[in-house]
């Protein structure tokens, strides 16, 4: 793993660390450890190649992809989160598919292509260039891959952010696609909002919505 410590960049570190240890549950994890629905449904089938994961946390996504084949390098500020899904990929024995690399996303720049880029809720409460992230990934999608970009539609209903006027509201699907300033020879394949059901903190179903945007490079 590499880091880019100093300045905001080490104040964003500690911010997330902090965050996956202090809200670790008693799986030693934040969250379920399950690939997102969403995520799933728009990628299974998909013939695997290399992917870049940019903010994998605990690494569920990277985990499922790794699991259907594909070569995955999976990005995220938290050596914490990180730890996380490492240990994970030991134990499932998928550690030869998935390379870890701690990196500031604010200040990070491709160095390769690759046959699929993902992103799955790249929003972050401390300041964040998450359109400008956005935009560099794009040159990071080879030729005939796909970008894939999975945000909150909204916050959900049992939040205590839900129903005030603190935060700004998420970006929609459209927002998302022009904001990455498409050069010609790229194709909309999804760009929708979906509904999933999940648990809440209680154990309770609650209803979510996802903005998705899926793009593909013809050349």
């Amino acid at each position: 793993m590499t880091g880019e410590p100093g300045g905001a960049a080490t104040d964003a570190m500690q911010f997330w660390d902090e965050r996956y240890v202090s809200r670790r549950t008693e799986h030693g994890r934040i969250w379920s450890g399950d690939v997102n629905s969403t995520v799933e449904q728009q990628l299974k089938g998909l013939p695997p190649g290399s992917a870049l994961e940019l903010g994998s946390g605990e690494g569920a996504d990277a985990l499922w992809l790794a699991a259907q084949g594909w070569n995955v390098t999976a990005l995220d500020i938290s050596s914490v989160a990180l730890a996380v899904g490492a240990a994970e990929a030991t134990k499932e024995g998928l550690s030869d598919r998935i390379e870890w690399v701690q990196t500031d996303l604010a200040t990070w720049r491709p160095s390769a292509q690759y046959d699929l880029v993902m992103s799955a809720f790249l929003h972050s409460p401390v300041e964040f260039p998450r359109e400008a992230v956005l935009r560099r990934a794009v040159s990071a999608v080879a030729p005939g891959g796909s970008l894939l970009i999975v945000g909150h539609g909204g916050f959900p209903p049992m939040s205590e952010h839900a129903h005030g006027t603190d935060f700004p509201s998420f970006p929609s699907p459209d927002d998302v696609l022009a904001s990455l300033h498409l050069p010609s020879g790229w194709a909309v394949e999804t760009n929708a909002l979906i509904e999933r059901t999940a648990k809440w903190r209680d154990e309770q179903d609650v209803v979510l919505v996802d903005t998705v945007l899926r793009v593909r490079r013809d050349e």
